[in-house]
């Protein structure tokens, strides 16, 4: 089950808008992302709030795992989009692992736009890893 979080709240994507204005909207359906990036800071949102409804229902069928654990203690510290381009998103991920360790990676997602006219929605196919992986002491 999601956390409860605030709507008034700054955002867990670090877009420095509040949970309600950026990405709540997306999570409750009311309003679904516009571009990759808005999708992709909805997606980083939904990973630290534990939303696995949400992170599985914007995933490509062709690569979209059958099932996805997110209380393994995991806690999401902040994101660093770095460029946003087309159908890819590079960005920075800082995480603090259950053991306490400190773990942050690069990655480049790419995402395609899916459905009929009137019902397209962007979704995460995959992403590569590169560059600035590091683990740092808790």
């Amino acid at each position: 089950m999601p956390l409860a979080y605030p709507p008034f709240k700054s955002c867990p994507c670090g877009s420095g808008r509040s949970y309600g204005a950026c990405c709540g909207p997306a999570h409750d359906g009311s309003r679904p992302p516009a571009t990759p990036e808005t999708l992709m800071r909805a997606r980083y949102t939904a990973y630290a709030l534990g939303n696995v409804a949400f992170v599985l229902n914007t995933w490509h069928l062709s690569t979209r795992p059958t099932t996805l654990d997110l209380n393994d203690g995991t806690r999401y510290l902040g994101l660093r989009v770095h460029a946003a381009a087309g159908n890819t998103v590079d960005f920075t991920a800082s995480l603090k692992l259950p053991g306490g360790e400190r773990y942050s990676f690069r990655e480049r997602s790419r995402f395609e736009e899916v459905g009929e006219l009137g019902g397209r929605a962007w979704v995460y196919v995959d992403g590569q890893q590169y560059g600035d992986e590091q683990e740092v002491e808790g």
